[in-house]
C-alpha cells in the first residue's frame, strides 16, 4: 500500500523524462571533418545535457535497420551507404522541450535553407551530408535512443 501512493508520481516523472529527451547522431561527414567537438559544444551551450554518448561505426546492416522507415524511398541505399561510411557519435540529450528545441538548433535538412547559427548552416555540406540527425518526435527519440543505448548506459 505504501508504494501505491507513489505510483502516479513515478509515472509522471517517467512521462516528463521522455518528453525532455531527444536523440542525435553526429554523422560521418561531420566526424571526418573534425566538427564533433564544436557541434557538441553548440548543443551544450544551447542548454542540452548529455545523458548518454558513444563513438561508434554502423555496419550497413545496422544503418539499414536504423533507417528502415525510409526503406521504400529512392534515397534509402545512399543513406545506408553514407551512414556506414565512417564513425558517428550517438547521443541522448536532455532539456525541457528537447525534441522541438533540438530541431530548431540543428536547422533545416538542407543547409542552404537553414537559419544562420544553426548546426547545419555552420557544419553541413548538403542535404545528403547534413552533419547531424535529430529525432522528429518524442516517440522516435525513445525508439532511436533504445537502438543505441541500454538503460545501463544512460544517466
Amino acid at each position: 500500500m505504501f508504494f501505491s501512493n507513489f505510483a502516479p508520481s513515478i509515472k509522471n516523472i517517467q512521462k516528463i523524462d521522455m518528453t525532455n529527451r531527444t536523440f542525435t547522431m553526429i554523422k560521418p561527414d561531420a566526424t571526418a571533418k573534425g566538427y564533433t567537438g564544436a557541434i557538441l559544444d553548440q548543443m551544450i551551450q544551447a542548454g542540452f545535457s548529455v545523458k548518454a554518448m558513444k563513438w561508434t561505426k554502423l555496419t550497413p546492416a545496422q544503418a539499414g535497420q536504423f533507417y528502415e522507415i525510409h526503406k521504400e524511398r529512392p534515397f534509402y541505399q545512399e543513406l545506408v551507404d553514407f551512414m556506414s561510411s565512417g564513425p558517428i557519435v550517438a547521443a541522448i540529450l536532455e532539456k525541457e522541450n528537447a525534441v522541438a528545441d533540438f530541431r530548431k538548433l540543428i536547422g533545416a535538412t538542407n543547409p542552404a535553407q537553414a537559419e544562420e547559427g544553426t548546426i547545419r548552416k555552420k557544419f553541413a555540406a548538403s542535404v545528403g551530408e547534413n552533419a547531424v540527425h535529430g529525432s522528429d518526435s518524442d516517440e522516435n527519440a525513445g525508439i532511436e535512443g533504445n537502438f543505441f543505448f541500454s538503460n545501463l548506459e544512460r544517466f
